[in-house]
């Protein structure tokens, strides 16, 4: 039988994760067993199992949504136990009222579930007096500071290597794209190849996307990390070259849908048409240039000048044709292209 897709991940968590999981329950199980003897360890353990998780930035963030909850829940279950002695619908009760709780309070997710699910396991698991409420307190807070503690120190994960490969994904579709646009200005074009030109163009947006969210997380995983000095300088680098990269996706989608909208037969023949392709193929250079030195390019093997290829801006005269309306809109989108590479106005 297979597994459904739904509770499934598009890609197996690193086996060093898995490893400090296990590593934090088990030494919080230990250390807890140790310090409060006669009852399970059972809220160490898992306020360490979900402690530990992909950035150190997150392991805190879930350890204070733990502890929250934890204290919470703990509370309640008490006062419960205190006013109503320990009737088996008890449990239900505390269940709701914790659920009610952390709604009055707009708790998180994660935070109002931890309310309900600690005041249950009080109940069910043992006894309501403020002794046993104190004890499974800190006993949570050695299961939170153990699988921060794990996180951080056993090879803390640092993801600017996605980052890196997906700048340099989009930087090559990117001057790809520029190319093609070139090739396509002066060339007669069927309806079929208009709409593949077009459909690769608008490729650009969701690996734009893709790029940004891979520095976000990569920011995140450097976020208290004891190794991010080594990398933050890389990281910032990446993310000023997706800030030049990202106007220029909107112009290329802009310029590419331009030329699908009032493409015809004869643009091919207007003189200023093949100084625009020139100035594109230009830009497509440069761009890639611009990658190769921020050290993302997926291709270093590829020889590209050390040259920029965009010198002077490019001037045209006025068409002598109906294209003057695609023909400006084409100018207007290179000089924002050429503002953004070469950085002057």
């Amino acid at each position: 039988m297979r597994i459904p897709v739904s509770v499934r991940a598009s890609k197996r968590a690193p086996l060093l994760q898995v490893v400090k999981s296990a590593a934090a329950t088990i030494a919080a199980w230990l250390l807890a067993g140790w310090a409060f003897p006669g009852q399970l360890p059972v809220f160490a353990a898992i306020a360490a199992l979900l402690v530990v998780q992909p950035s150190v930035n997150q392991s805190l963030s879930k350890a204070l949504e733990r502890s929250i909850g934890v204290i919470m829940g703990v509370i309640i279950a008490v006062a419960l136990g205190l006013l109503l002695g320990s009737p088996s619908w008890i449990v239900l009760l505390a269940i709701v009222v914790a659920m009610l709780a952390a709604w009055v309070l707009r708790a998180t997710p994660g935070t109002g579930n931890q309310v309900a699910i600690s005041a249950m396991l009080v109940l069910a698991l043992g006894s309501s007096s403020p002794e046993y409420a104190f004890a499974r307190i800190a006993e949570t807070l050695i299961g939170v500071v153990i699988g921060i503690v794990v996180n951080a120190l056993i090879v803390p994960p640092v993801l600017v290597a996605p980052a890196r490969r997906d700048i340099g994904l989009l930087g090559g579709e990117l001057a790809a794209s520029l190319d093609r646009l070139a090739d396509a200005l002066p060339s007669v074009q069927t309806p079929a190849e208009l709409q593949e030109i077009m459909l690769e163009a608008r490729l650009l947006r969701p690996m734009r996307d893709a790029a940004e969210a891979s520095i976000t997380a990569g920011e995140e995983s450097l976020t208290l990390n004891p190794r991010r000095s080594t990398h933050r300088a890389e990281l910032r680098e990446m993310k000023q070259l997706l800030e030049r990269l990202s106007p220029i996706v909107t112009q290329v989608i802009g310029m590419t849908r331009a030329y699908f909208d009032h493409y015809d037969d004869s643009l091919g023949h207007e003189p200023a048409i093949a100084a625009i392709a020139e100035q594109l193929r230009r830009a497509g250079h440069d761009v890639r240039l611009a990658v190769q030195i921020a050290d993302v390019s997926p291709e270093p093997e590829t020889l590209t000048s050390a040259i920029p290829a965009l010198t002077a801006p490019l001037v045209v005269r006025p068409p002598a044709s109906a294209h003057w309306v695609l023909v400006g809109s084409l100018m207007e989108d290179l000089r924002r292209i050429r503002s953004q590479l070469v950085g002057d106005d």
